[in-house]
């Protein structure tokens, strides 16, 4: 009996941490992408018109959504998570001096938070860098409180399909990274517990004058390829000639096509918006005074 042959997309927690650390100095700069998209989340929070006690970015990056989230959400205690450090270290630096936010280096699969502790989570294209799906959503339904929010932004599987087509043509290895489907996300959500899950699809076109300067913003903004099936080292000249040359045909009006499939979702902890307004003044919920103390933080290796 053959063994299991490995998912060739399969991602390395590792390099994906590495390379945003490596890119934290400049991500903003190159993230004009990954700003429209928080902007339009954060957006899409205004008509719930919730009152969190305790709000968790998810995949926080350098913290303008924290900023925005301490100053909309002034009786929260805000936390911003990310796995790397260096994104952390930027963070910081957005962190007023009165209405601060706190920031934990963790992974998504194994949140260092207490169970429903959280009033809104919040998750700006972070879900497509995690491997596991079903573990992180279970950890933010385990953390989300019953009658808590989850809004999120991820890709879909049409993001990057020119660069994908490209590479397909030169070789079968496994380049861009894959991206789930809007069902599948819907799927998942429904099974690790959410209710009322709503979803929606945004298509967005970059353009650039040649695919160099598309391969270096996603450098940039610590996107390059973080699959272990990868190859190391450096692409050969050969190689990159055919792959450019296959994404010629895409070009319009003078300029490469880079898409981008943007996947927004909302979500309700167990008892869904219908509740959630009886839930928020549930005896033994003490408005204002529930804030995350150093006790309330799990301990390593604790199940609570």
């Amino acid at each position: 009996m053959s063994a299991p042959q490995a998912d060739p997309f399969a991602l390395d927690a590792g390099s994906v941490s590495r390379a945003f650390d490596r890119a934290s100095a400049d991500y903003d700069a190159a993230a004009a992408l990954q700003a429209r998209v928080r902007e339009e989340l954060l957006g899409r929070l205004e008509p719930f018109q919730l009152e969190p006690l305790v709000v968790l970015d998810l995949g926080a990056g350098t913290g303008h959504a924290c900023r925005e989230l301490v100053r909309r959400y002034r009786k929260a205690r805000v936390v911003a998570l990310d796995i790397a450090p260096g994104m952390l270290r930027q963070a910081r630096r957005r962190s007023g001096l009165f209405r601060r936010f706190v920031c934990l280096c963790a992974d998504a699969r194994r949140l260092p938070l207490r169970d429903a502790s959280v009033g809104l989570v919040f998750s700006s294209l972070m879900l497509q860098w995690c491997d596991d799906l079903a573990a992180v959503l279970a950890e933010v339904r385990r953390v989300l409180a019953p009658d808590g929010f989850f809004g999120f932004a991820s890709f879909g599987p049409d993001t990057l399909h020119e660069l994908r087509a490209a590479w397909a043509a030169v070789d079968d290895g496994a380049h861009v990274h894959r991206f789930l489907d809007v069902h599948d996300v819907g799927d998942a959500l429904t099974r690790a517990g959410f209710s009322e899950p709503v979803l929606d699809v945004e298509r967005i076109e970059l353009e650039y004058p040649d695919v160099g300067a598309l391969t270096h913003d996603l450098k940039a903004i610590g996107a390059h390829n973080a699959m272990a099936s990868r190859r190391r080292g450096l692409t050969g000249k050969g190689r990159w000639r055919a792959m450019t040359a296959a994404y010629e045909p895409f070009r319009r009006r003078g300029a490469l096509p880079a898409s981008y499939e943007v996947v927004y979702g909302a979500a309700w902890g167990s008892l869904g918006a219908s509740h959630a307004a009886h839930a928020a003044h549930a005896p033994g919920l003490a408005r204002g005074e529930a804030v995350i103390t150093p006790d309330a933080i799990r301990r390593p290796g604790s199940r609570r």
